[in-house]
């Protein structure tokens, strides 16, 4: 019998010093359960991604520091295996450094396996610093057991569809009676099952148990959901641990099967979280970790009465609190008298203080001087910028003033055609629903009054149409489509196959039916050149946390300047 420990840990990117204590302080408790193995995630030390922290001076001189720090803690607890990942050096041609798996024990390095597919696909860019390792399998005996080792990418490729290497092939032909992978896998709408599917094909197609050992936590743009989790190859997933939570769980491994310490796992349930309560946990870590990270305890909002920033301020409510949130209303000439009694509501049904500042006058003021110094009126499309520039100035000056993060608020569908002010509503340090098209920020805010069981967000704001209140009655679709008409073009258009499969049939079929007649096919053409225009301002709008298959940052990368016919 082989007692595991999986170890799912948030840790912080570059904290060296504090994430090997957290993989210490679980190495104790896997040790106090009498485990034989310990299995961080992926880059357990550094925690994934350090990108170009890679390449700063002295950087890899601390890595190497805190795995010494590692190596003497293992002398404290000498019957422990540790399974460790991190970035290590690689001397000869290729990139100086790979992406490492070592199994240490009572002060002794046993293994290390290198990486052998490195992924530079969506989010993915490790090519650019790690050089592959050789494609050979790596297995380790303990206690009886032949372990195999594998890391993240290592096991998603084994019907050889992305590289022309098979590891996991590799190690069936190793024979081992197990195998553990530490995997650093983002998490997105349906990622969880897709993992479950690949490694439970794999798992059947090669006789063999696995142990899927993934990080926790919020990075930047990329939530990890954790997740970790055992498959057999007969009864298929057979241990999930904690969603969005860290997780150290130990397991027995006899016979071919996991169990727990005391008798029987609980699988998983299959089909996982909802959609919507998905998005609401997974964009709620993101803030909770990134103003942590980042040294914010508090955020402000512009609340403007209306669906995308009533969702923000619940949504940063729930993660930091509503005695660390704040919103601002700030009415103009053409503000609706909803702008700020909904605001009103909305704050109270919270818990979270609404402050009022006005725009009107700087407005005037601003106007007055521009027809002054260039002898024009500013009007059209130049006075509605404005407004939206000074009710950003206002929240930027806010941030400043009082050391609050700033929550920018818009949704996909606006962020893809550029209905949005750079400068103005796209302000802020971090965007909570930039990956959430305008139907999804509805039903996800119905949503949150349902589990509530109250209202939270007032019907009223639910029932109003959508309006920027820049200009004298305007409305969302005086500019746009109907979003259940924009919505299913732009998926199809940005997201593509990358979409879960019912939702791209959905997609496609409604972009067809738009594309039977002349007027729906030039409303298609139209919506193509609108998300080809805006390219410059996603480029400089704040990152967003990402919760579909292909977000705007990172994951997706088009030229500024290209011509598109």
């Amino acid at each position: 019998m082989l007692r595991i420990t999986a170890a799912q840990l948030n840790y912080t990117i570059g904290d060296l010093a504090g994430n090997a204590a957290r993989m210490i302080e679980a190495a104790r408790k896997a040790s106090a359960d009498q485990a034989d193995l310990v299995v961080f995630s992926e880059m357990s030390l550094t925690a994934y991604y350090p990108a170009d922290l890679l390449e700063e001076e002295g950087f890899m001189d601390r890595v190497e520091a805190a795995f010494e720090t590692l190596v003497a803690a293992s002398r404290q607890m000498p019957a422990l295996h540790w399974a460790i990942g991190l970035p290590a050096r690689h001397e000869g041609a290729g990139k100086k450094l790979r992406n490492v798996l070592r199994v240490i024990r009572g002060g002794e390095v046993l293994l290390e396996y290198a990486k052998q597919l490195l992924p530079t696909y969506n989010v993915f860019d490790e090519r650019r610093h790690f050089e592959p390792g050789p494609d050979v399998a790596r297995v380790l005996r303990i206690r009886g057991v032949q372990v195999g080792l594998l890391i993240c990418e290592d096991g998603w490729n084994d019907e050889a569809q992305d590289y022309a290497v098979n590891p996991f092939a590799r190690m069936r032909d190793a024979a081992p009676d197990l195998v553990v992978s530490i995997n650093a896998s983002p998490s997105s709408i349906g990622k969880r099952e897709q993992r479950h599917q690949i490694f439970g094909a794999a798992s059947r197609r090669h006789g063999l148990p696995i142990l899927y050992v993934n990080q926790v936590g919020g990075h930047d743009q990329l939530v990890y959901d954790g997740a970790s989790f055992a498959v057999e190859p007969q009864a298929g997933v057979v241990y999930e641990a904690q969603r969005f939570a860290e997780n150290v769980r130990t397991l027995r491994f006899e016979d071919g099967r996991f169990l727990a310490l005391g008798g029987a796992l609980h699988p998983s349930v299959p089909e996982g979280l909802p959609a919507l309560e998905f998005y609401r946990q997974q964009i709620v870590l993101g803030l909770r970790d990134y103003a942590r990270r980042c040294g914010f305890r508090q955020a402000v909002v512009g609340s403007s009465g209306g669906i995308d920033s009533a969702l923000t301020l619940a949504l940063a409510v729930e993660a930091l609190g509503a005695e660390n949130v704040v919103g601002i209303t700030m009415p103009s000439h053409f503000s609706s008298e909803g702008s700020v009694s909904d605001s009103e509501a909305l704050c109270r049904n919270l818990g979270v203080p609404l402050k009022h500042h006005a725009i009107a006058g700087m407005v005037s003021q601003f106007t007055q001087g521009f027809e002054s110094a260039f002898t024009a009126e500013l009007h059209g499309v130049g006075l509605e910028n404005l407004q939206a520039r000074v009710r950003g100035t206002v929240l930027m000056a806010y941030s400043n003033s009082f050391g609050h993060l700033l929550l920018t608020t818009g949704n996909k569908s606006e962020i893809s055609v550029g209905y949005c002010t750079l400068y103005g509503d796209t302000n802020g340090g971090l965007g909570l629903i930039g990956d959430l098209y305008k139907t999804e920020v509805f039903a996800l805010s119905r949503h949150l009054n349902e589990t509530a069981g109250r209202e939270i967000i007032p019907q009223a704001i639910l029932d109003k149409e959508p309006s920027a209140e820049l200009a004298p009655g305007q409305k969302d679709a005086d500019s746009l489509p109907p979003y259940p008409v924009l919505d299913p073009v732009l998926k199809l258009l940005i997201e593509g196959r990358r979409l879960a499969e019912p939702e791209y049939q959905q997609a496609l079929a409604s972009v067809e039916s738009l594309r039977a007649d002349a007027t729906g096919k030039a409303l298609v053409e139209r919506i193509r050149g609108m998300i080809a225009r805006n390219e410059y301002k996603r480029r400089q709008s704040p990152p967003i946390i990402r919760v579909r298959a292909r977000a705007f940052g990172s994951g997706r990368q088009l030229p500024i300047a290209a011509h598109r016919p």
